[in-house]
């Protein structure tokens, strides 16, 4: 039979397991495609998995139940996600994975108990205005085509000075225990900073409500927050390198919990 995996827990946080050594229902979640989702027993750990049907293909709302099952598992224990469309082929394949990475993912469990992630996008006004782009033809050359290349190495420092000062201010106003920062340029002339926060789960309404009075202070920018989530952002420092687009399947050896790459932050709506 083949698993579908969402994430690995500890198996004391399932009070369930304490009596099985075979897979257990879980009756409060339904998995990808409708599937009863399983606690797996595995030594100290516990794997969440559903049955799968390789005949059954993944798709968005896959994606949605996808994080939905982990974020039901997050209530109850320390979560590593394994990456959108994790399939072990049998139960010889899971129980191998789990046991030549075990250690890993204890360690990984304890590094991140009680703790959580929240998101913050925030838009900027890009500091550089479009209209003074110049789209000359590629085998332009002299001084107006090199006075376009400096203008563009210019905007280009600015935009990144300017996305610093709005990382920094973000740290020292939120102080969380280690962020992920990523930034893009939108069509509509915007600086979009997607900010991961890792902070320690008991503080999560101190958080909102830092949020507010900065979302409140910040004027010049537009700010969205979600979570508490599941720390997808940082399983993946944790494990070795790997690929991060989404598989239709995944050979047992590389099953291991990363952060998942379907937008886990965008599949619900924000705090305003």
């Amino acid at each position: 039979m083949a698993w579908y995996a969402y994430c690995i827990g500890e198996k004391q946080a399932f009070p369930e397991l304490a009596r099985h050594r075979k897979p257990v229902p879980m009756e409060s979640l339904v998995g990808v495609s409708g599937n009863q989702v399983f606690l797996y027993p595995a030594s100290d750990l516990a794997v969440i998995v559903s049955e799968h049907n390789s005949a059954e293909a993944l798709n968005q709302k896959s994606g949605v139940d996808h994080a939905r099952v982990i974020a039901g598992c997050f209530q109850h224990s320390t979560v590593l996600p394994f990456r959108f469309g994790t399939v072990f082929t049998d139960d010889e394949s899971l129980r191998k994975s789990i046991r030549s990475n075990q250690r890993q993912f204890q360690n990984n469990i304890d590094k991140l108990r009680g703790k959580t992630e929240m998101h913050l996008k925030i838009f900027v006004d890009d500091c550089c205005s479009h209209a003074i782009e110049k789209h000359l033809p590629a085998e332009a050359v002299g001084r107006e085509y090199l006075s376009n290349l400096r203008e563009s190495a210019s905007r280009q420092r600015e935009r990144q000075t300017r996305a610093r000062a709005v990382s920094f201010q973000m740290h020292r106003l939120f102080m969380p225990l280690d962020e992920e920062v990523s930034c893009r340029l939108t069509e509509s002339g915007k600086m979009v900073l997607d900010v991961a926060h890792l902070i320690d789960r008991k503080y999560v309404e101190r958080y909102q409500n830092k949020f507010s009075t900065t979302s409140a202070m910040m004027r010049e920018c537009q700010m969205q927050l979600s979570g508490p989530w599941p720390p997808y952002h940082f399983v993946h420092r944790l494990t070795r390198p790997a690929h991060t687009h989404a598989q239709p399947a995944v050979a047992a050896h590389d099953a291991v919990p990363v952060i998942s790459s379907i937008g886990i932050a965008d599949q619900v709506p924000v705090l305003a």
